[in-house]
């Protein structure tokens, strides 16, 4: 009985720099996993509501997404179920994710699981600029001894500015408000996406935790190629990023590969650990779409 609280103990102690999983990661998408976590500034639908939900005002369009993935440090199964609608005055998005974790320490066999509900929306003052906000109920429970229990209501918040087609900026702040947890940290991050042209999108990120006493960080960067077929109906995005976490003095490789049409597209992406022990995750979305609009352009004459 002494052996199984010590190892449990021993788990919750050294969590977080094996499993990797809260709120900040287990919510991203094989999109915004591909390219290293850096999307703030130019998250849209899905991938705006883990990063950024001013990102919902980015486009214009109607799209249901659903997703699953997989991570082998903790054993953890992810899946997200989202409908994103930015064709309204108010664009926002409902969502739910599940996130279900085995860790195993000293042959004991471990569970947490999180639940999420919530809303993203975004609020565009200019086609240069929109604000957002993320409302989230969560609960979360766990059999590991000396791990509490909690439930609650949090917010994000988020800031887009389009400085011109080509250059977008984002910053966001992480439950900011409400009930705390420590599987729902506070956490400020920003952004930067650069379209030199408009086939490849480079990006650029950085996130920070603020409950750490020493503001542990996240920091990431990627490349997207859009490879399109000659009638332009079909395209084929290829990504790859780089992040490293100096909190867990971590450093992961990741890419993807999508297919995206006129109706539906479908994204995979991987990641793995280069400079600690294994550790990989997998990572599949597919999305359909409904009225899609043309966005307006932040160069156009106000």
């Amino acid at each position: 009985m002494r052996a199984a609280a010590a190892s449990a103990f021993l788990l919750v102690a050294t969590g977080s720099a094996f499993a990797d999983g809260d709120s900040l990661v287990d919510m991203l998408g094989p999109r915004e996993i591909a390219v290293g976590e850096a999307l703030r500034g130019g998250a849209t639908g899905a991938s705006s509501i883990g990063l950024n939900p001013a990102g919902v005002a980015l486009n214009r369009e109607l799209v249901f997404e659903g997703g699953y993935g997989y991570r082998q440090s903790d054993g953890a199964s992810l899946v997200h179920t989202s409908a994103c609608d930015s064709t309204s005055a108010i664009p926002g998005c409902f969502y739910y994710d599940y996130a279900g974790s085995n860790p195993t320490l000293d042959g004991m066999s471990l569970h947490r699981t999180t639940h999420v509900l919530g809303a993203a929306l975004a609020y565009p003052l200019s086609p240069k600029f929109a604000l957002g906000s993320t409302m989230k109920y969560f609960r979360f429970d766990s059999d590991v001894m000396s791990e509490p229990k909690s439930s609650g209501f949090t917010w994000d918040v988020g800031a887009t500015a389009r400085a011109t087609e080509m250059l977008t900026l984002g910053v966001a702040g992480y439950n900011l408000f409400g009930s705390d947890s420590v599987d729902f940290p506070r956490a400020a991050g920003g952004g930067i996406v650069a379209r030199p042209i408009p086939s490849l999108t480079a990006s650029f990120d950085a996130r920070w935790r603020l409950t750490d006493t020493d503001h542990t960080a996240r920091y990431g960067g990627g490349l997207e190629y859009f490879v399109s077929t000659q009638n332009g109906q079909t395209g084929f995005p290829i990504r790859a990023g780089v992040l490293h976490d100096n909190g867990l003095n971590a450093t992961y490789v990741s890419g993807g590969l999508g297919l995206a049409t006129l109706r539906y597209s479908i994204d995979i992406a991987g990641r793995f650990a280069a400079s600690r022990p294994s550790d990989k995750l997998v990572i599949a979305s597919m999305r359909f779409y409904g009225p899609r609009l043309q966005s307006p352009s932040p160069d156009a004459p106000q």
